[in-house]
């Protein structure tokens, strides 16, 4: 991840950033700051204030609350978008399953690329609202399930 070329490829393959311009993706890819971390690692812990998110560019980590795992994710994914947004105490934990490399984008500077590009803040409100669409189906589908008969 030394060169901005290979950050920006990282940056493509994140749902969040896939459909920016090459310009903002440049802009956006000399923001990321590299942090490789060792297996086991707590990268994030539930309950934490938090003004950054993260991509992983090598590895794979564990979402989780205590024991319950929620995800996990790899090359591309990212996580903590909504510290971006809002500096709110984190949702869940991430730990490092294996070691791994990831790319931080600081709230800061990121809302300073927003106030330049309109184009960033209308890709951000798609990707958002379409991840809060999937999740209301999620919960939808989730309680449908435990309102049908056992039997059924």
């Amino acid at each position: 991840m030394d060169t901005r070329i290979e950050r920006m490829l990282i940056l493509r393959r994140s749902s969040l950033f896939a459909a920016l311009p090459e310009p903002v993706l440049e802009r956006l890819a000399d923001l990321l700051t590299v942090e490789d971390l060792p297996a086991g690692s707590l990268i994030v812990h539930k309950g934490d204030e938090g003004a950054s998110m993260y991509l992983i560019a090598e590895g794979e980590v564990r979402v989780h609350d205590g024991q319950h795992t929620l995800n996990h994710l790899s090359l591309g994914d990212c996580f903590g978008e909504l510290a971006l947004l809002d500096a709110a105490p984190r949702v869940a934990s991430v730990t490092a399953l294996v070691s791994v490399r990831l790319l931080r984008l600081d709230q800061a500077p990121f809302f300073e690329l927003l106030e330049e590009r309109g184009e960033l803040v209308r890709a951000l409100i798609a990707v958002l609202s379409n991840l809060l669409r999937v999740r209301v189906n999620d919960l939808a589908v989730a309680r449908e399930a435990t309102l049908r008969p056992a039997d059924a």
